[in-house]
């Protein structure tokens, strides 16, 4: 059966404007003004927001990173994304936790995914260990299964990229168009300051965010991107960027002419500051890396949103670990505890809460950097992350007006926190469809298992 969604404000990353939009079986078949189609579902959303399915390019479903295992699989972390008015995720996988080749995770992560998922997915390939096998294996894999970005960590201990490799897997990707997503921060640094902190006692909460200084992710983010520029332009990607130390590298590589490297930040670091840390229970909860930081840096990243230029998608690092139990390792060490914390369900409404009722960025701006830019990024556009004809019918039906507040009762991943609770919200998601199926409505789960299918995803934007 045929529908219509008549009478909603359709908002693009370029512009909002009012029509109808007729979904034939998956795909999104026509848009326009008073359609008509015989025997077609009619779903009256006047006075309500269209915005294409999100997309988060930044999530760890079922991690295991030794320590502990993530509590939301899947299946769950998917319902928890979809009814969050996320329709895609783009995960990234663990690492061995021996030397294997690179495609023995891949086989792992199908494994997880496949059967379980309930919204569409791909993977980001990790990068650890490696040798001139595992370089040509990483093109073989993405040229076979269209996984065209692959993680590298510059920390982590043994399982990080030293320069070294990073120039030789940048080299490649320059050759091969793949993203090369990195997380940014200067291992040494880390380490000797976790040991120190640890040496004088200093292991609550709050010393987390000294163990892991701003600095360290600039120095990084500066590194990276001069090794992706001196092999060949080669399309780096900063993940989840937290503070205006490492945002004025990025912006010192853009003024310098470099274009072909993306950078994302993540919900957390636009709405929540080192205060977190303040209580050392309470804290735990918000033990990640990089850690919260001040309010300074989340004045400058809304900015840099607000510009248009520096920052390209704004992604969750999703990565949840139940406070009562598993972040409790932490609760005489932090340097014992997991790092990360959930966020794939809220961060459109808190995006659009505290970004477009608050005037910080607008509608458009809401929808490039949640929906259409982590697509084109990462090689799914426009079949996800857009309202027009021959996507796929992935859509979100939003009452801007409606007011309400997040509470982890209301939630529906497999954790027993959100790090957003008793957030007052404006907008509230009424719908949600994906490939054109109903599966939310006003906050109940209506799809099934399984339903999400894996995209073998094409060409990055950045190249």
């Amino acid at each position: 059966m045929k529908k219509i969604i008549k009478g909603a404000s359709i908002v693009t990353e370029s512009e909002v404007f009012k029509a109808d939009v007729l979904i034939a079986g998956e795909t999104i078949e026509e848009i326009g003004t008073d359609i008509e189609c015989e025997d077609a579902e009619i779903i009256d959303a006047e006075g309500k927001l269209l915005l294409p399915g999100a997309v988060d390019v930044h999530t760890h479903m079922d991690l295991d990173v030794g320590i502990a295992r993530a509590c939301d699989d899947f299946y769950t972390g998917t319902v928890a994304a979809a009814c969050g008015g996320t329709t895609t995720i783009v995960d990234h996988m663990a690492f061995a936790a021996e030397d294997v080749s690179l495609m023995h995770q891949v086989d792992v992560y199908h494994g997880l995914a496949d059967g379980n998922a309930v919204i569409d997915y791909g993977f980001h390939g990790v990068l650890q260990l490696m040798n001139d096998a595992k370089l040509k294996e990483m093109v073989d894999i993405s040229r076979r299964e269209g996984i065209t970005s692959w993680k590298a960590y510059m920390t982590y201990g043994g399982n990080m990229i030293n320069d070294e490799w990073l120039f030789k897997i940048m080299k490649v990707a320059s050759e091969e168009g793949l993203v090369i997503p990195a997380h940014c921060e200067n291992d040494a640094l880390v380490e000797v300051t976790k040991a120190e902190l640890g040496a004088a006692g200093k292991v609550q909460a709050k010393y987390h965010p000294q163990a892991r200084p701003a600095l360290a992710e600039a120095e990084a983010v500066s590194r990276l991107l001069y090794i992706a520029k001196e092999a060949g332009e080669a399309p780096a990607y900063v993940v989840h960027l937290s503070s205006e130390a490492g945002l004025k590298e990025v912006m010192k590589s853009r003024e310098a002419g470099q274009q072909h490297f993306g950078v994302e930040t993540c919900t957390q670091y636009l709405t929540l500051t080192d205060a977190a840390y303040e209580d050392d229970q309470e804290g735990l909860k918000a033990i990640m890396s990089p850690p919260l930081r001040k309010q300074t840096d989340i004045d400058a990243l809304w900015k840099a949103l607000s510009d248009n230029c520096i920052i390209d998608t704004v992604a969750t690092d999703h990565c949840p670990f139940t406070f009562k139990e598993q972040k409790q390792a932490g609760k005489d060490d932090f340097r014992k505890c997991p790092n990360g914390a959930p966020g794939v369900e809220e961060r459109l409404p808190v995006m659009y809460s505290e970004g477009v009722a608050k005037n910080r960025i607008s509608l458009p701006q809401l929808v490039k950097y949640c929906c259409t830019e982590p697509a084109k990024v990462f090689g799914i556009y426009p079949k996800k992350g857009a309202i027009m004809p021959g996507a796929d019918a992935d859509i979100v039906i939003m009452d801007p007006d409606a007011k309400h507040v997040l509470t982890i009762d209301d939630m529906h991943g497999a954790n027993d926190y959100t790090c957003y609770e008793g957030f007052n919200l404006t907008g509230r998601i009424e719908k949600v469809f994906s490939r054109g199926e109903l599966i939310v409505e006003d906050n109940r789960f209506l799809g099934s298992k399984g339903s999400g299918r894996y995209l073998k995803r094409g060409t990055t934007s950045l190249v």
